[in-house]
């Protein structure tokens, strides 16, 4: 799954005009000198900045806003990224202005279905997806200090439960799946990968009693060519079917 692009905001310096209001005061910018105002300040009545509205392309309507903390610390952003009207992403900052997390509304279908997680050094350390948009999250991703993607759990049946645990390498190739296939939480079924992401064996817990039981070995081609059983599930291996 590709990692999310991540947005933020530009600040750049404009020449102010103001324009009075009850409590507070607003500042409009023309920021590009075409005659039109693309941006608002809102100043409370210490003069401290507490929200700016960007109108990016200019057409008139506001497409990104930003809100503001203390002074001068951004402690949220909105934006509307493909000028719909509707904002489709909001990124959360800490009192020192960190980015903590972003949520997103992946599929442009008024849904905010993404949220990424920030680490102390700006690194995304965690992702939760709602992939088929019925508000529960479905996929979690897990990152390791560089922002590389480690790991990844899912719930395909979309029943609340983890079924199904992904592990990559620090490729981010997948090296190893594991899932429940008959839904008592536990992992039942094992495939392992090369570093080319091809299949090379397949392990089976086929009476659910913790223990694997059944071994398919596949060449470079991903084809069958080994089967090895313990068919009384003592641990031995009691059978060997070659292709």
């Amino acid at each position: 799954m590709m990692k999310p692009t991540k947005i933020f905001s530009v600040f750049l310096i404009f020449l102010w005009l103001w324009v009075p209001s009850v409590g507070a005061e607003v500042r409009q910018v023309d920021s590009n000198f075409d005659g039109k105002m693309d941006q608002w300040h809102h100043t409370k009545p210490d003069g401290k900045i507490f929200k700016i509205e960007h109108d990016s392309n200019h057409d008139g309507r506001v497409d990104q806003v930003e809100h503001y903390q203390g002074h001068k610390i951004l402690a949220k952003a909105e934006f509307d990224a493909n000028k719909d009207g509707k904002m489709d992403q909001i990124q959360y900052y800490s009192g020192k202005g960190k980015l903590i997390r972003i949520e997103k509304d992946s599929k442009l279908n008024g849904r905010f279905d993404w949220k990424e997680f920030f680490g102390s050094n700006n690194k995304i350390k965690s992702l939760e997806l709602d992939d088929n948009g019925d508000g529960n999250t479905d996929t979690w991703q897990a990152f390791n200090n560089s922002g590389i993607l480690i790991s990844a759990e899912y719930d395909e049946n979309h029943n609340g439960k983890v079924d199904r645990w992904d592990f990559f390498s620090e490729t981010e190739t997948i090296k190893e799946a594991r899932f429940d296939t008959n839904g008592n939480g536990k992992p039942d079924q094992l495939q392992f990968f090369t570093g080319s992401s091809k299949l090379t064996k397949i392990e089976f817990d086929t009476n659910s009693d913790g223990k694997i039981d059944r071994w398919e070995f596949l060449n470079t081609q991903e084809q069958l060519e080994r089967v090895e059983l313990d068919r009384n599930f003592d641990g031995k291996i009691d059978i060997v079917n070659k292709k």
